[in-house]
């Protein structure tokens, strides 16, 4: 694929890049670790003064960045500006608290009495050099919400982005930079996808972040692992939105709009399968579709538009060939289904609800990268946790009820690394983000986030003998 910055609400080749050849990232890895010996000995202050920094920079660029983001991937461009905003708030999270998040842990004096020491801490130390792969559909926001722990941390990050995104990735550098960052702390390496294998072998790199598809965390996860080194992985995800006979069923149906649509439909935390119970059935699908019809598709640029793009051309004939086939196989699609009218140039379709989706059609256990979504009856808890946990993801899921008997069973049984009630899934740095089975494993943001690249190190001292008794 092109290093290039394509719009998609046109399909137009708006700029291209080289890649950077051997010799270039061969600067970059030096750097990298050079800098690394230096930086993981600055204290908390300069670095959360760095990030605060950073942060500020954002937040005046943010109408422009946004622009730049919603040119290259399609997304409508308040949500572009509020991507930009969400990672202020998340640097300055992290310059807040990375100190207290990484202070050391004392074992309590009971716990460690027989182990022979007079003192025993826990100290939390950098792993280094952390690779960054990070996929286009949150272009800022994936990667920082890498890289603000991971400074904080001590570490220092490159960047391989999206090579859709070219502009958003030499931005995110160029931020660094200009808050003041050493040379070598932050860096985006233009290349390939063929040339992440020989970065994730250097010496130098000690640990990869991968959010993107499952075939590329396969890829990425078993050359770290033959190196043995750290990955942490966000995956692909097929979320389910449940809504049980208790819910407020309005509610229910107005923010299941948002939760599939968010992003153009191109998020894996985004709402898929919409799992409801036979007794409020009719209620949520008629509310559900007229909401998704009503929405507006169009340029994204355009304050009005809902709905943008699709980020590539080949990700539409992707979501096409889910939708063929399903309605094929005997779905009926209460809206949408096809490409919108009128649009002969850019990657558009339109919103589209399918019902009757069985398990013979491959919607039913694929991820719908875009805005389709997948209505399904149930009668019951145990068939809805059934449905919820009858896919190969479990990156989040949502549950409508009112009912504690149901919220415990749902906490319990569902096979997902968040289950958020009432309301919509959504990533925020205070709370842990990743998931379960195909979806990936380790943990984004909050203290997880930004201990999964430190050295847990046990800091262990001796205890004097006893003079009365040597």
């Amino acid at each position: 694929m092109p290093i290039a910055t394509v719009n998609p609400a046109s399909g137009e080749t708006l700029k291209t890049f080289d890649a950077l050849g051997a010799d270039a990232i061969e600067h970059r890895l030096a750097a990298a670790a050079d800098r690394f010996r230096l930086y993981r000995l600055t204290g908390f202050g300069e670095r959360a003064r760095l990030l605060r920094r950073a942060a500020d920079l954002l937040e005046r660029d943010a109408p422009d960045i946004a622009r730049t983001m919603t040119t290259e991937m399609g997304k409508p461009l308040a949500q572009a500006r509020a991507e930009a905003l969400k990672c202020v708030k998340a640097m300055r999270w992290y310059a807040e608290r990375a100190e207290a998040l990484l202070a050391d842990e004392h074992p309590a004096e009971g716990d460690v009495v027989d182990s022979g020491a007079a003192h025993v801490r826990v100290h939390y130390r950098p792993l280094g050099v952390v690779l960054a792969v990070m996929p286009w559909n949150f272009p800022l926001w994936q990667v920082v919400r890498f890289a603000a722990p991971a400074l904080m941390a001590g570490n220092v990050g490159l960047l391989k982005h999206a090579s859709n995104v070219p502009q958003t990735a030499l931005y995110l550098e160029e931020l660094f930079h200009r808050a003041g960052y050493p040379e070598g702390c932050f860096q985006t390496l233009l290349v390939g996808s063929d040339a992440i294998e020989a970065i994730l072998r250097d010496n130098r790199v000690a640990a990869a972040t991968l959010t993107g598809s499952e075939p590329a965390g396969r890829s990425v996860a078993s050359i770290a692992g033959d190196e043995i080194k750290k990955t942490v992985l966000e995956l692909g995800g097929s979320d389910p939105y449940v809504v049980m006979s208790s819910a407020d069923v309005e509610r229910a149906a107005r923010t299941a709009v948002t939760a599939r649509v968010q992003n153009n439909g191109q998020s894996c935390i985004a709402a898929k399968r919409f799992i409801v119970h036979e007794d409020i059935y009719d209620a949520f699908a008629e509310r559900f579709t007229a909401g998704v019809r009503a929405l507006t598709v169009g340029d994204p640029l355009d304050e009005s538009t809902d709905v943008g793009p699709l980020s590539t051309e080949r990700g539409r004939a992707d979501l096409e060939e889910l939708v063929d086939d399903a309605l094929n196989r005997g779905a009926t699609a209460l809206c949408g289904g096809a490409r919108p009218e009128g649009y002969e140039r850019g990657w558009f379709f339109t919103p589209t609800v399918l019902a009757g989706v069985t398990d013979t059609m491959r919607v039913h256990t694929e991820e719908t990268f875009g805005p389709v979504a997948t209505l399904y009856r149930v009668s019951g808890v145990e068939e809805a946790i059934a449905f919820a946990n009858g896919t190969p993801f479990g990156l989040s899921s949502n549950v409508w009820t009112r009912d504690e008997g149901e919220m415990r069973r749902f906490v319990q049984d569902m096979e997902a690394g968040g289950v958020f009630f009432n309301g919509m899934t959504a990533s925020h740095p205070a709370l842990p983000f990743g998931g379960v089975k195909r979806s990936g494993y380790g943990r984004e943001l909050a203290g997880h986030g930004i201990k999964e690249f430190c050295n847990a190190t046990t800091v262990w001292l001796g205890a004097e003998p006893d003079a009365a008794t040597s």
